[in-house]
């Protein structure tokens, strides 16, 4: 292989990374209901389980100001689960919570963005939906916080 070949395969590489990386984002941060209602639009392929939705703990780690020694904040509970297409393609899902179902159905997703057959129709009925209500909502918490924003000015006397 050349090296733009390879220059090629690595951006592709990348691209798909960054798709992979985006639809986990607005699949964690989306409601479990919202994404079944979604999904259901979808003839979802057979698919088994690798590893089924479990509940765990992990470590939370904080810093100090941002650059100080790290420190044990606590523990969160996760839910995390494992499917595989028929095709091949290996999907995992994580969430904050004890929601299998939601680490269910994002590891599902997870897989699907990866199929070339069903990538275009996952993006269109349920991340682009489930993206434009999370913009939607950001934007309304945004111009709420606003509204109650109060600029402080501050006066200097020139006596002296």
């Amino acid at each position: 292989m050349s090296a733009s070949g390879a220059d090629v395969s690595a951006s592709e590489e990348d691209c798909k990374r960054a798709q992979r990386k985006a639809a986990m984002t607005v699949l964690a941060h989306s409601a479990a209901a919202d994404i079944a209602s979604r999904l259901g639009a979808i003839a979802v392929p057979p698919h088994e389980e690798l590893r089924e939705p479990e509940n765990g703990l992990v470590m939370v780690r904080g810093r100090i100001g941002g650059d100080g020694a790290p420190f044990n904040l606590g523990e969160a509970t996760v839910s995390r689960a494992a499917v595989r297409l028929a095709t091949g393609e290996v999907g995992f899902g994580y969430t904050l919570g004890r929601d299998r179902q939601k680490a269910r159905m994002i590891a599902l997703c997870d897989a699907l963005v990866q199929s070339n057959e069903f990538a275009d129709a996952v993006e269109a009925d349920v991340l682009a939906p489930l993206r434009a209500a999370l913009i939607s909502t950001q934007d309304r918490r945004a111009a709420e916080t606003a509204a109650t924003r109060v600029d402080f000015y501050t006066l200097v006397r020139g006596e002296g």
